[in-house]
């Protein structure tokens, strides 16, 4: 049985089985940090029965009027813990967060080549908004798509019509 519960300090020791997907941004421990101290309702552990971290939800609310809106920092799920519904627990539990906070909508970005994750993330609902050229950098650089979900408080869903073009990450 998986325990959805807060994160704490603690994890940050717990969790190398996680980050060390290729597929999972890794940060530095202030970044985490940061996270905690000023987001830490967004920021949510999944643990096994044995007391392993299955995955972990990072996030923050953010941006101005009809742009108020939670954002999925990171989402990562360990891979034998994979297609068992932990994510889609844990972006729940977003949903649930940013509903709390009056958000418009939820977004997050996930790379082009992540078909599984795209896949997992349009059954809950979201939907490609735009394309971010180059979001993602190093060995290659990758496009991500900004994907997004309407909240209640978007009662007309604008925050979800696609936008016409590609934009570059410092457009974002």
């Amino acid at each position: 049985m998986t325990t959805i519960r807060p994160f704490t300090c603690d994890d940050l020791f717990k969790f190398n089985n996680v980050n060390m997907d290729p597929l999972t941004e890794t940060y530095g421990i202030s970044f985490y940090l940061q996270y905690y101290v000023h987001s830490s309702e967004y920021f949510y552990s999944a643990e096994s029965p044995s007391g392993d971290i299955m995955g972990y939800l990072m996030g923050k609310a953010e941006g101005s009027g009809e742009n108020w809106h939670g954002h999925v920092t990171a989402l990562t799920v360990a891979p034998e813990y994979r297609r068992l519904g932990v994510a889609a627990k844990l972006m729940n539990i977003m949903e649930e967060v940013s509903e709390q906070k009056k958000c418009y909508f939820v977004d997050l970005f996930v790379r082009v080549s992540n078909e599984v994750a795209i896949d997992m993330y349009k059954r809950l609902g979201y939907v490609v908004f735009r394309d971010v050229l180059n979001y993602y950098t190093g060995e290659t650089d990758e496009n991500a798509h900004d994907m997004r979900k309407a909240l209640s408080r978007d009662v007309d869903k604008k925050s979800i019509i696609p936008f016409p073009r590609p934009v570059l990450p410092e457009e974002l």
